[in-house]
């Protein structure tokens, strides 16, 4: 969409200006070229796929909606595999609603 062109269920993630599908290990090797280039250690692009969504379950995203990006099939293969996420998620909840209760609290208090 960003160059213009609405994407299509079928359409490919990687190829080839003509649409064509790329070489099997094509984008892995311009992967590791630029993971070396920035000075990274071996850094896979699943462990790219894998931050991308641990880091938007740290940010508040939905998990329904980080699993639609992965592709998973279910929202518990999600839950599962990002459980690590979710003492953190947890915490936040809690601190979320406590600050949201203090508010009514602090409202009805002023109000009576």
């Amino acid at each position: 969409m960003l160059v213009g062109k609405t994407l299509k269920e079928n359409d490919l993630v990687f190829g080839t200006p003509q649409g064509k599908p790329l070489l099997p290990d094509t984008i892995s090797h311009v992967w590791a070229k630029m993971v070396k280039r920035a000075g990274l250690n071996h850094f896979r692009l699943h462990d790219a796929r894998h931050t991308h969504a641990s880091l938007l379950l740290k940010q508040g995203a939905h998990p329904k909606v980080v699993q639609e990006r992965l592709g998973h099939a279910t929202i518990s293969a999600t839950l599962d595999l990002y459980s690590h996420v979710a003492p953190g998620l947890q915490e936040a909840a809690a601190n979320r609603f406590d600050e949201v209760l203090s508010h009514k609290i602090e409202e009805h208090v002023q109000n009576n």
